[in-house]
């Protein structure tokens, strides 16, 4: 997959342990140091977001040429990994959180996305259509159908996300074939507002960014939210069909 340029953003592959060390240390900055999430001790004193999955992952990376050379270079991250590297590899890391067996009996390339993260200057529509662009490029690649991951609300308190977590259940649950469930010992149940109590465009407003983006791509999530303390979020499943999004920015792929 060759990298795709707008400006002096580029978004591509990392190539090697360098660039891997430089979507960690962007990840550390966001999740620990930016928002409010806990570190282990290894991870403080290296001042690195990392854990196994790292090294089989494949890690989409969004680089601006205008800074100096090094790992302030890498401005936004994806990390992508496809059913056929799991499988030799231990698995994907979603089932921690959510039942994903219906996913897994999908046909085909399956991809988890996960460590998602962009610096705050450059969370824009720009970026952001250029990480888009990145990943349809690699689905393409790969002939990927279907992709999923989990998406964060921040905080621990569900009855704080009572809204958006009630839209979503109401509004865009996956079909029962590819719906993930969370697990069962961190199962936390996501209609707390009955529909008809919905205010469709506040809820609409209170979706975060980038769950609002998947729901652009006519994303679904999962049923049920998890409560990970570690992160200091409140998490959904989500499932996204890749066809509109390889539609959506096949044209500006060439």
């Amino acid at each position: 997959m060759d990298g795709i340029t707008a400006g002096s953003l580029t978004v591509r592959l990392a190539d090697g342990e360098s660039d891997i060390d430089a979507a960690q240390a962007l990840r550390y900055r966001v999740f620990y140091e930016e928002m409010t999430s806990r570190p282990s001790d290894e991870m403080a004193s290296k001042r690195r977001d990392f854990d196994r999955f790292d090294g089989y992952c494949d890690h989409l990376l969004v680089i601006d040429s205008e800074r100096p050379a090094g790992s302030d270079q890498v401005v936004g991250t994806y990390r992508l990994l496809r059913r056929s590297v799991a499988d030799s590899q231990g698995g994907f890391y979603t089932p921690w959180e959510y039942n994903i067996d219906r996913i897994l009996e999908q046909p085909g390339e399956i991809l988890e996305l996960g460590r998602s993260c962009v610096e705050a200057p450059y969370r824009n529509r720009a970026t952001m259509t250029l990480l888009w662009r990145g990943i349809a490029a690699y689905v393409m690649h790969y002939e990927v159908p279907l992709m999923f991951g989990c998406a964060s609300l921040e905080g621990t308190d569900p009855a704080a996300h009572a809204l958006t977590l009630s839209y979503l259940y109401h509004f865009h649950m996956a079909p029962a074939e590819m719906r993930p469930v969370a697990q069962p010992k961190h199962f936390v149940a996501m209609d707390l507002l009955a529909k008809e109590e919905i205010n469709a465009r506040a809820a609409i407003r209170a979706v975060p960014p980038l769950v609002k983006g998947y729901l652009r791509l006519n994303g679904f999530v999962g049923d049920g939210a998890v409560i990970d303390r570690q992160w200091n979020s409140v998490d959904v499943s989500i499932v996204v069909k890749t066809d509109l999004v390889t539609r959506k920015y096949k044209d500006k792929l060439i």
